[in-house]
């Protein structure tokens, strides 16, 4: 059993930067791979990003590629999400995923969830 909890999202300017952050426990969390999605009203779940438990790889969605950066922090199991340039589409309510499949960017993949944490970004 994995538990995410995520913290960070606020209300910011357009242009602004922000890092999300989502502290993981439970049985050998470490090696599950870990991955950022988000869903704005009325639309489906996106991919944003995602890491390879063992940290070397990185996988990015399309829209974010170039503005956000997924890293996470081993030692103490949190992974991050460092947000830049934001825009007015950028907000959504964001979640932090926990899964062991490599299919990164599919959300059925992953078996843990945090309770997802809302970005508006202000025009």
């Amino acid at each position: 059993q994995v538990e995410l909890v995520q913290n960070g999202g606020q209300l910011v300017q357009t242009g602004a930067s922000l890092r999300l952050s989502c502290v993981a426990s439970g049985s050998a969390v470490s090696s599950y791979n870990m991955g950022w999605f988000r869903q704005a009203p009325g639309k489906e779940r996106e991919f944003l990003a995602a890491i390879h438990w063992r940290g070397g790889i990185t996988v990015y969605g399309d829209s974010v590629k170039g503005r956000f950066v997924i890293d996470k922090n081993n030692a103490i199991n949190i992974l991050y999400l460092q947000m830049n340039n934001l825009e007015p589409g950028d907000t959504a309510v964001y979640y932090c995923a926990a899964g062991l499949s490599q299919n990164y960017k599919d959300y059925a993949a992953y078996e843990y969830w945090g309770q997802g944490t809302q970005v508006t970004v202000a025009s």
